[in-house]
């Protein structure tokens, strides 16, 4: 079933696009991959990245719109990632990287395809774990930047995952948040890093 990939907000889309049209423009240099690549460069399938800041005591996620990622195809495969901010003038972009999230965000995403809902699809980063996720929301017609995850959506956590959780296994948000609540324990102050990449 396909996914519904939520549209990116059309000034986020222009930031990455000028910075692939205009590499010099950006802070942070293309990565080798792109360099190397041979061919046009696409961004696509924009993904809202969501951070996990922390699980309060009664076990509820405190979860934020971090900015919007998107893979950078070539030929036919992803390359690399680019990633977008909001700042107080607007969508920025932030920059570009590559590494074993891109490919694994690509076979999630394959994963999410052939299950027998219509998925959103979003990532969720838990910073305080060093882990990402695909985050599979069930309503695909939810304002993409806003919302807690859900007991009906799925959380496939990336490769490389933290030890003791299998990267590409689907878990039901009630089975994987407890034991993330553990990990990351309740309350306290957000952690100060940025969204795993």
């Amino acid at each position: 079933m396909p996914l519904h990939v939520p549209p990116a907000p059309p000034a986020a889309l222009r930031t990455v696009l000028a910075a692939l049209g205009t590499p010099a423009a950006v802070r942070d240099p293309r990565t080798p991959s792109l360099r190397g690549a041979q061919g046009p460069l696409n961004p696509e399938l924009p993904l809202p990245v969501h951070v996990l800041d922390r699980i309060t005591a009664d076990g509820t996620p405190v979860v934020r719109l971090a900015g919007w990622r998107f893979l950078i195809r070539s030929g036919d495969h992803a390359v690399a990632a680019a990633e977008t901010l909001e700042t107080a003038e607007g969508w920025a972009f932030s920059h570009f990287f590559e590494g074993p999230y891109v490919m694994s965000t690509e076979r999630a995403l394959r994963q999410a395809e052939e299950a027998g809902q219509p998925y959103q699809p979003r990532l969720l980063s838990v910073p305080g774990l060093y882990m990402l996720t695909l985050w599979l929301h069930a309503d695909p017609e939810a304002d993409a930047a806003a919302g807690l995850p859900d007991a009906l959506d799925l959380l496939i956590p990336l490769a490389p995952a933290p030890p003791g959780i299998a990267s590409h296994r689907p878990h039901r948000v009630e089975e994987l948040l407890p034991l993330l609540t553990r990990r990351v324990g309740p309350a306290g102050p957000p952690p100060v890093l940025r969204p795993a990449a």
